[in-house]
């Protein structure tokens, strides 16, 4: 059984200074994309985050300040990375939690709001542990029976996804081998916004999904108390969270 694409399919991963998407940067991508007849286009970068890379991140991705020093920033290649991304859908290991929030991020402080709504999320990583919990490297063994060298090296990592993906769908066969149905067993369907704050429910209401109004519907919540709105837009949220949240404060007029 192989993997149906009706458009192409990128295969990513990055490494970071850190873990927080509001205010930790990239400094490394490779995408793989998979385009419909079979072909693959690999791209890897190395990226100057503007701002010090972390001991303890170098520790996990063996990437300096001196290694980035002379490398182009996101900005300068944010154009470039939305063209190629375009009318893509995503897959990645552990990518929903944390990889494509962090590419959204850093393509929203370039002043490009990426488009995120149309787009099918593949999670190699939640199929995995679904069938076989385990991580990447036990992944890559398990489906590949190969060992995984050089480890949090981005480029390593996105060929590692890509090869336990393709394993993945030959080997269950009750396992959907199109986008959509791989996207809704990725866990990304009732999130509102890439960080999770926002849920959707049956009703396609959008709820809190944290904090005092867990559970209570966002437009509910700025009717009762307006200036949640100010304290969210103030805090250190993610700039696509904002950005939902206005989305349905502006929404509201019109009611």
């Amino acid at each position: 059984m192989k993997l149906i694409l009706k458009r192409p399919l990128v295969i990513f991963d990055l490494e970071t200074t850190g873990i927080n998407t509001a205010a930790d940067r990239i400094v490394e991508i490779c995408m793989i994309k998979v385009f419909p007849e079979g072909q693959e286009e690999m791209r890897t970068y190395r990226i100057n985050p503007e701002m010090p890379i972390p001991p303890q991140a170098t520790a996990v991705h063996g990437i300096s300040d001196e290694d980035v020093a002379d490398k182009p920033t996101f900005k300068s290649l944010a154009n470039e990375l939305n063209n190629f991304l375009k009318e893509c859908d995503f897959g990645g290991f552990n990518s929903n939690k944390f990889d494509f929030p962090m590419l959204v991020e850093e393509f929203y402080r370039t002043g490009i709001e990426f488009e995120v709504e149309k787009r099918r999320f593949i999670d190699a990583q939640r199929i995995f542990h679904f069938k076989e919990p385990r991580n990447l490297k036990a992944a890559y063994k398990f489906y590949c029976d190969m060992d995984l060298e050089n480890a949090h090296s981005a480029e390593a990592d996105t060929m590692a996804t890509w090869a336990v993906l393709k394993a993945q769908i030959e080997r269950y066969e009750d396992l959907p081998n199109e986008i959509d149905g791989l996207h809704r067993m990725s866990g990304q369907n009732n999130l509102a916004d890439l960080a999770g704050r926002f849920i959707k429910n049956e009703q396609e209401e959008i709820l809190f999904n944290f904090g005092k109004h867990k559970g209570k519907t966002v437009k509910q919540v700025l009717k009762d108390e307006p200036g949640y709105y100010k304290w969210m837009m103030d805090g250190d949220f993610a700039q696509q969270t904002k950005n939902v949240l206005t989305r349905i404060r502006l929404s509201m007029r019109n009611e």
